[in-house]
């Protein structure tokens, strides 16, 4: 790659961090193609038969390539997901098939599968180290599920099927984000926005500014949708918007075109598909060889004993919020666009305070500080502002240091925009591994959709806000604070699915810990910190609804599970739809039923136009995992420096380089139990045993 190449496309220069600010459009296709080149190049030399079965020769050469191409793909995604224009989605959309391709051919390339087997055969992989060893193994595993052992014409099938799949995700996201950014409702009357919180308001009312409107505007971003639901008084006017964010990307919204329901049934076909073409009975299956739980049985039996042993605190959550709504609101019956505004009213009523007056509280600059402060006292290591190009002048950049020693570095991107797609994530730009130069050492995107500053007052976040940061933070540690040097299975590389979730929920306890909560917190007015008379009445609250909380994850995820399990049975013409099987499952465990207009399916991201497909119930199944290891925190010191440092040694900075029960039994001693879950959910009376 010559230095002009390098110099003119910011996606062939690999010197360095990410040059955002050179980047174009225009440069998607020619740098992919080059990139693209040099891997098959790489996949042919690993390939041939004198090319000798070992680490040296044929392993590390093809990961060097493949990681370039990752690695500039990652970038366009990365920008596609935060930064969508036009012209960069035709460019993305236009290069998607051929680096999907170049996937399923590397897949299925039966050469290189036959000399990972001969590597994992020889005496010398029994000298290799254990992450090399981890990922020979999982090399075996991936190309058997790639197809390398299909013979045509179900190799072509197969390559067919993953060609199209990808296009499918792109589409069904590109529509979740359309149908968001194409609602628009403005209100002129401002007696219609009784109750609305002052900073909700006037965000309106930016929002209306920049529009050339009148009044206030309102959208179906989050920050913007959320605070109508949990506060507006017009019944209408939570109605109006209720229904716009569940019709989203339907045939039932404004814009049938974006309507998501044949993309979902045409995705469970090619998935139930791929899965009879690789001998497995449903994609339920394909989806669980790589993660921690054995079978879909299994999941569906850990999903189902959770919710019958909290049903109880759910249906007691339910029948509560009814008599509140009915008896002291004059909601009846209770409909689901008054769920949110009757819940607060009752958590106002029960414990004197609302989520809007702790907002107050909680600047954003001063929860970073917090954060950060946390992390620097249990990991041992330093956080601080750098410099770097970004993609938008709301980004920021930070280092992380041990020693003087730069450990890992990271992209924070917090507010909500119309070109950036909804939700919180985290994804890795670099990861780590030993180079001829040194150690590349990782690096991070951290995402998140809150309020952007309205005036001359920071940024606030609500609690949950806080609590998202935090678990998106997780991830970001697990990533970048590996001390495992081979890129296949440092950070969060080759960690099972159904256990990547729990560096992130082990994060989420400390928002609960006053000492954190008081480090991050001062009136946006006055400056004083949160009082602990309101952090008390929080920490009362804490569990307010869990039952019902706890019952909508596992409505999702055993929805996702089912779903690919027995998509294979799903029949229009005898009525056994994506939508009758959903309300089959609502009929099973759940307290809530949406009304019949509600299609929260054809915007579920997770599992369509994500990573989550049959694996939605790790949230729950790692919840298990994340909460037993904070209770050693609890038993231990929560701020203890020993605890933190062996939490960093057998979870954090080992990556996927072991199993990941092997991790948490190294660092507990003994299996998971779900104990520590149910105490932390205040569930224990509903549920006295289960295992995962």
């Amino acid at each position: 790659m010559t230095d002009t190449a390098r110099a003119s496309n910011p996606l062939l220069d690999f010197g360095g961090l990410p040059r955002f600010a050179a980047f174009d459009p225009a440069h998607v296709a020619p740098a992919i193609d080059a990139l693209l080149g040099q891997a098959c190049a790489a996949v042919e030399t690993a390939a041939q038969p004198d090319t000798p079965a070992t680490w040296d020769d044929f392993v590390r050469p093809l990961e060097d390539a493949t990681e370039r191409l990752a690695r500039a793909w990652g970038m366009v995604g990365h920008l596609n997901g935060v930064a969508d224009t036009p012209e960069l989605r035709a460019a993305y959309n236009e290069t998607l098939p051929k680096v999907t391709e170049f996937w399923t051919a590397l897949g299925q390339n039966e050469a290189l599968f036959a000399k990972y087997t001969v590597l994992r055969a020889s005496a010398a992989f029994e000298r290799m180290t254990v992450p090399q060893k981890r990922i020979v193994e999982h090399a075996l595993r991936d190309f058997r599920l790639g197809g390398a052992e299909l013979v045509s014409p179900a190799r072509e099938r197969y390559a067919a099927i993953q060609d199209r799949q990808a296009a499918l995700s792109q589409k069904f996201s590109e529509n979740v984000l359309a149908a968001t950014k194409a609602f628009t409702l403005d209100v002129t009357g401002e007696a219609r926005l009784a109750g609305l919180p002052d900073d909700a308001k006037a965000a309106a009312r930016q929002e209306a500014e920049r529009a050339g409107v009148a009044g206030w505007r309102f959208t179906l971003q989050f920050p913007s949708y959320f605070p109508v639901m949990q506060y507006a008084h017009d019944r209408a006017l939570r109605e109006t918007l209720y229904r716009a964010y569940v019709t989203r990307a339907s045939e039932l919204a404004a814009d049938p075109k974006l309507d998501n329901g044949p993309i979902i049934d045409e995705t469970l076909a090619l998935r139930a598909e791929e899965a009879r073409l690789l001998g497995y009975a449903s994609f339920a299956d394909v989806s669980l060889v790589p993660k921690m739980a054995e079978s879909p049985k299994q999941v569906i039996d850990f999903l189902r004993d959770l919710a019958v042993r909290a049903k109880p605190s759910a249906q007691r959550d339910m029948a509560e919020l009814r008599a509140f709504a009915k008896d002291t609101l004059g909601l009846d019956p209770l409909h689901a666009w008054d769920m949110a505004f009757a819940s607060e009213r009752l958590k106002e009523a029960r414990y004197a305070f609302s989520d809007n007056e702790v907002k107050q509280y909680f600047q954003l600059p001063r929860v970073l500080d917090g954060l950060f402060g946390l992390i620097e006292r249990l990991f041992e290591v330093k956080l601080s502002p750098d410099t770097a190009e970004t993609w938008h002048p709301e980004v920021r950049f930070f280092r992380i240091e041990r020693a003087g020693a730069l450990v890992g570095q990271f992209y924070l991107d917090m507010y909500a925009r119309p070109s950036k797609r909804p939700g919180a994530w985290m994804d890795d730009a670099r990861g780590r591994k030993r180079v001829p130069a040194g150690l590349q050492t990782p690096v991070a995107y951290l995402t998140c959709n809150v309020q952007a500053p309205v005036g001359d007052k920071p940024a606030l976040l609500s609690h949950d806000d806080v609590i998202t940061l935090f678990h998106e933070f997780g991830h970001g540690l697990h990533h970048m604070l590996t001390h495992v040097d081979e890129l296949g299975v440092s950070g969060i590389s080759g960690v099972e699915w159904d256990a990547v979730e729990l560096p992130s929920q082990f994060m989420e306890n400390f928002c609960w810990e006053w000492d954190i909560v008081r480090s991050m917190t001062a009136h946006v007015d006055s400056g004083e910190p949160l009082p602990r008379t309101l952090f008390e009445r929080m920490l009362a609250a804490k569990n307010f609804q869990s039952g019902m909380q706890t019952l909508r994850q596992v409505e999702f995820a055993l929805f996702d599970m089912r779903l690919h399990a027995e998509s294979g049975d799903l029949d229009h013409a005898a009525g056994r739809t994506v939508q009758a099987l959903l309300d089959e499952v609502r009929g099973e465990v759940a307290v809530v039923v949406p009304p019949g207009f509600n299609r929260f399916q054809n915007s579920f991201s997770h599992i369509f136009a994500g990573g989550y497909a049959a694996g939605y119930y790790s949230y729950k199944w790692a919840e298990v995992l994340s909460a037993d290891c904070y209770a050693a925190f609890e038993e231990e010191g929560v701020f203890n420096a020993a605890t933190g440092q062996r939490f960093l040694a057998e979870i954090l900075s080992v990556g996927g380089s072991r199993p990941a029960i092997d991790s948490f039994r190294a660092f507990r001693g003994r299996d998971p139990s779900l104990d520590a879950l149910l105490r932390h959910n205040g569930m224990v009376q509903e549920i006295t045993h289960a295992d995962v």
